[in-house]
Order: C-alpha cells, then sequence, then structure tokens
C-alpha cells in the first residue's frame, strides 16, 4: 500500500516537473513576445500556474517523504488502523467495507475512507465486536464492527 501511494505521488511529481521546466518556460517565453508584461494576462497566468506546480511538487515530495518514513511495525495488530478492511453493520441491518487508507486515497465510491474522516476516525483502533459511534455531516450513524482484517493479515 505504502508502495503504491509512493509510486503514485512520483509519477505525479514527474508530470508536474515536465510542466514546470519544459511547458511553463514556453509558455513564458511566448507571453513575454507579446509585449508590455504589466498587462500581459498570459504572462500573468503562467507565472501564477509555476508558483502552483512548485507548491504542489513541494507538497507531494514532502508527503512522500512522511509515507517512506512510515512503520508498517507499529500498526496494531488486532485493531483497525492504517490499511486495515473493515466490515460494519449499520443500525438499519446493512453492512458495508471498508478500507482505512491515507487522505490522498480516499474515495468513498470504492470504499476507501481516509483515516482522517470521521468515519475513519471512529474506526481506528477497534476490534471485531465494538460498537462504533460516528458523527457525519449527515447526522449521528451507529455501526458494529463484524469483521477485522489488518494490513499484517493480508
Amino acid at each position: 500500500m505504502k508502495d503504491r501511494i509512493l509510486k503514485r505521488f512520483n509519477e505525479e511529481i514527474a508530470v508536474l516537473e515536465r510542466e514546470l521546466k519544459i511547458d511553463l518556460p514556453k509558455e513564458i517565453q511566448r507571453a513575454r513576445e507579446l509585449g508590455d508584461l504589466r498587462e500581459n494576462a498570459e504572462y500573468k497566468a503562467a507565472k501564477e500556474r509555476q508558483e502552483i506546480v512548485n507548491a504542489r511538487i513541494a507538497m507531494l515530495k514532502r508527503r512522500a517523504g512522511e509515507i517512506a518514513l512510515m512503520n508498517l511495525d507499529r500498526i496494531p495488530r488486532g485493531r483497525a488502523g492504517f490499511g486495515s478492511t473493515v466490515e460494519l453493520r449499520s443500525s438499519t441491518g446493512e453492512n458495508v467495507i471498508y478500507q482505512l487508507v491515507m487522505p490522498e486515497e480516499a474515495d468513498v465510491e470504492k470504499g476507501l475512507i481516509s483515516t482522517s474522516s470521521p468515519i475513519g476516525r471512529a474506526i481506528l483502533n477497534k476490534e471485531e465486536g465494538d460498537e462504533i459511534d460516528v458523527t457525519t455531516p449527515s447526522g449521528k450513524r451507529n455501526f458494529e464492527l463484524i469483521k477485522l482484517t489488518t494490513i499484517h493479515d493480508e
């Protein structure tokens, strides 16, 4: 899981660095050729994009460094943590399966829940059989953790 995230980050960094080093300098040069830089919207837009790309690259590199240093042995065994897959039964009897992931990977439609989301935080450190109460933007929800597979079990 950690390797998948790092690969995705490195791919995005490569695309952004290409834009920063090849595409944006060409756009800036074209805009300069249009004349007065004080009233040149194309120039300003390219320079703003350059700042955004630089900031995004810095953030991705920082997050990649943090992820690379993650010690997966510190993730609990027998309790929900990063990488765990949980099957929950709602108070209405409906079963739902979630995997706890980093915010960058979260996709509710695919069952990928961030460990920093309200549901993700409520699930952390729970064991099979535990009740989980979650306050979400759509109201209070109640679940029972009926099955747990940790990152160590997979």
